[in-house]
């Protein structure tokens, strides 16, 4: 088992026990990572505090990413309660419902820009806040999918953005990584949860994986936690800037 005990790590993305960082933390978790988790609002509190308490996370905090200061305030915690930080997982990602269900072209301009602003602008400003408390290294980690490199139907504005966040990950690989301070992205394949729900013909895309993967079987959010603990272990110490598919190998078939 990979060892994670010496390393205090921030989960940002937690829904509910259903959500892809939610399996990730349970795989920090079990390999003996101290946790750090927030949750939207006091409305997703319910949903998230029961996954805080199963991975008995030192900190639990509100983080609204487009709130002026709750990012800082996170970072702030941290740095009192710790002095240090060792991973980083973003696992957030948001578009208005009006835009994402509709075709790209009909994007309007302040949708865009709050997919954009959310999805990816926040992974780089956790980046420069995780920076100066990983000092003797460390690891970022967010989370892509396929629709950033080939066009899936129904996903529409999020291609663009997850793509854009892909490129994000390899110049924050190659700021951070003189400093010892690794940046990578998963890819899973599609998975059940109340994100991807807000996708139009969600079943469809699920339907398709499960056909077409070499697999033949949908991965779960055990499997995307799996990946994600090797990814932020010592383990992975030469892995840096990389996309990596855990799809089934959905991804190499044409």
């Amino acid at each position: 088992m990979l060892d994670l005990s010496k390393k205090k790590g921030l989960v940002v993305g937690v829904a509910n026990e259903r959500s892809i960082a939610a399996g990730c933390a349970r795989s920090f978790h079990r390999a003996g990572a101290d946790l750090a988790l927030t949750y939207l609002n006091d409305n997703a509190r319910p949903f998230v505090e029961p996954v805080a308490k199963s991975v008995e996370a030192s900190i639990f905090e509100p983080l609204n990413m487009e709130a002026e200061g709750a990012l800082e305030r996170v970072f702030e915690r941290m740095e009192t309660t710790w002095g240090r930080l060792d991973f980083v997982l973003h696992s957030i990602a948001y578009c208005p419902e009006g835009d994402l269900n509709g075709r790209i072209v009909d994007c309007s301009r302040d949708g865009f820009a709050r997919a954009m602003d959310v999805s990816v602008h926040s992974f780089i400003r956790m980046a420069r806040l995780a920076e100066p408390l990983m000092t003797s290294g460390g690891s970022l980690l967010t989370v892509s999918y396929y629709g950033a490199e080939k066009v899936i139907d129904h996903y529409n504005v999020m291609g663009p953005v997850k793509a854009a966040l892909e490129a994000t990950v390899k110049y924050v690989a190659a700021d951070l990584g003189p400093r010892g301070i690794r940046a990578n992205a998963f890819s899973p394949g599609p998975v059940h949860t109340r994100a991807a729900s807000s996708i139009d013909h969600f079943d469809e895309i699920i339907d398709e994986a499960a056909k077409r993967a070499p697999s033949r079987r949908l991965v779960t959010i055990e499997d995307v936690g799996a990946m994600a603990a090797f990814l932020v272990s010592d383990e992975a110490r030469a892995v840096a800037g990389n996309i990596a598919y855990i799809d089934g190998g959905y991804h190499v078939m044409s």
